[in-house]
């Protein structure tokens, strides 16, 4: 699917940890597609409210947290400065998309069980 919102085709995702030699491309690559899905989930199915969003941001977060291993493997981690990288990438994704007042950790929380 291409993305059909212009801000976030043209957005470089992940940019912070691209230009830092710490995080290997190729994985910094899975995560820009996790957030590619996430825009491709609400542009498919548009959440109709906050608790909508954070549904579809958990469950993103989750796939982020499920690359940690891959991240150790290759000498690096998602780490503060990736965290903080990603969790602006998720915070522009949800005000592209109408929902500016959502809250920004609760965009990057896993989902409770």
């Amino acid at each position: 699917m291409t993305l059909t919102n212009p801000q976030a085709a043209g957005h470089p995702f992940l940019k912070g940890m691209y230009d830092d030699g710490y995080f290997p491309d190729h994985l910094v690559d899975k995560g820009r597609a996790i957030l590619l899905r996430l825009c491709e989930r609400i542009e498919a199915a548009p959440p109709a409210d906050l608790p909508a969003l954070y549904a579809l941001t958990h469950a993103a977060t989750e796939e982020f947290n499920d690359l940690e291993a891959e991240f150790d493997e290759a000498g690096s981690e998602i780490e503060t400065v990736a965290r903080e990288v990603i969790g602006d990438d998720f915070w522009f994704v949800a005000s592209t998309y109408g929902f500016a007042d959502a809250d920004a950790e609760e965009l990057i929380a896993p989902r409770e069980w």
